[in-house]
Formats: C-alpha cells, sequence, structure tokens
C-alpha cells in the first residue's frame, strides 16, 4: 500500500471539517449537519469543552465513549445497529465486538458508517477484532476511517494495520492511543505509523476535505486534540 506523507488537503467551496476531540470522540461538521463521535466523561484526562450537534453516536456503553451529558444542542443520539437517516445524513450502525472472542470478555461494540456532503466517513468505536469479510463487504468504499491503533483494549498496531488493509480508505485518522493528557496506559500512535509504513506525520489542528479533495491512494492524518 502506497501512502502519500502529504499532512493536508486542498478543498475548494463547502468542505467537510473533521476535529478530534480526543480519545475517540471526533467533531464531524458537514456543511449543514454536526455529527460528534463517542463523547467521554471528564475523568479520562481529555477536556471535551461544551461542544454542540445535532447528532451523537455512541460505539458503546462504557463511560469515556458514551457521555452524552456532554454534548450541547440537544442532539440525537444514535447508539444501536441499524440505519438512520437523520438531517439528510445516512448513518448506518453494524454490529461488531469490543473482542477477538465475540464480546465475551469486553461485549459489543458498533462501526457506524456516515455520509456527509457525499463523504464516507467510518468510526470503528473500540473494535476488537479484523473485519469478517461480509463486515468489509457491508462498509463500502470507505472514504475516511478513523481508527483506533492503542492496543489494550481494542486492535493493536498490526491488527489496525490488516483494517486498513482490508478497507483500503482514502484517509486513515488514528485514534484510541497514548497521548500526555489520558489518564491511563495505551500503546502511542508511533508503533501503527511504522506497522503502515509512514516514517513521518505532522500533526494539524483539523482535515477540511471535500469528495473531489480526497487522495487517489491511501494517507495517514493525524490530529491535535
Amino acid at each position: 500500500m502506497l501512502i502519500d506523507h502529504q499532512t493536508y488537503l486542498c478543498y475548494i467551496g463547502g468542505h467537510m471539517e473533521i476535529s478530534w476531540l480526543g480519545h475517540s470522540c471526533f467533531r464531524i461538521k458537514g456543511s449543514q449537519v454536526t455529527v460528534i463521535t463517542d463523547p467521554y466523561s471528564p475523568d479520562e484526562g481529555y477536556t471535551l469543552g461544551k461542544p454542540t450537534a445535532h447528532i451523537v453516536t455512541v460505539s458503546h456503553e462504557h463511560s469515556d465513549h458514551a457521555y452524552v451529558q456532554g454534548i450541547g444542542g440537544e442532539p440525537r443520539v444514535v447508539a444501536r445497529p441499524g440505519e438512520y437517516e437523520i438531517k439528510g445524513v445516512l448513518i448506518i450502525g453494524i454490529a461488531t465486538y469490543h473482542d477477538a472472542e465475540e464480546g465475551r470478555s469486553r461485549g459489543k461494540n458498533i462501526v457506524y458508517l456516515i455520509q456527509i456532503d457525499e463523504v464516507l466517513v467510518c468510526h470503528l468505536g473500540d473494535l476488537g477484532h479484523v473485519l469478517t469479510a461480509e463486515q468489509v463487504e457491508g462498509m463500502g468504499n470507505v472514504d475516511v476511517l478513523l481508527l483506533p491503533v492503542g492496543g489494550m483494549y481494542t486492535i493493536d498496531a498490526p491488527l489496525a494495520a490488516e483494517v486498513v488493509r482490508q478497507l483500503e480508505p482514502k484517509v486513515v485518522i488514528p485514534m484510541h492511543y497514548q497521548t500526555p493528557a489520558l489518564k491511563w496506559k495505551l500503546e502511542s500512535v508511533d508503533r501503527f505509523l511504522k506497522e503502515i509504513g509512514v516514517k513521518e506525520v505532522k500533526s494539524q489542528p483539523k482535515l477540511s476535505l471535500t469528495k473531489a479533495s480526497l487522495p487517489d491512494s491511501t494517507r495517514v492524518f493525524l490530529l491535535d486534540y
């Protein structure tokens, strides 16, 4: 897999903006609608602030992924597998597991496909296993993959790299890894970057993109929290 080390995407006109709020929490801001994924409680070490959203997705009910009371704007909360259309945004929740033992040690997890402004974003939540062929087929052509890489409670760096190879997304944004803010232990993002063959990626405040500006081959971006 060829990975370009360019750390920004050019865009013209309307665009989607993706900001990392820390851990597995992102703000995905389309032209009309804002989605926030997996908001965390104040106990994790990160500071959520007081973001607002139209929609909040929850991959599983652990406190570091399901702190919906931290989000303003009276958002619609999506916390189950299924198909939803909210304010013109198509969301598909796919049932997966938090571990490699079909949920026996850590329970279930929901992967979300979120289609905003013609860009298909996939948030893997706390995925604990590589995907089945059926799941890969069901996810289709993922444009942006929000990918846990820190191991311990999710897939680790080698498995995360395998999931990237399975889905072949245009953009990969790592999440759920060790940072100075996080109060408990995960692996750093460096192992994943090495695993996937990226030598250096400069972190940036946010990523702006359109369907037209997506790269031809997979690129990895690191975002500031």
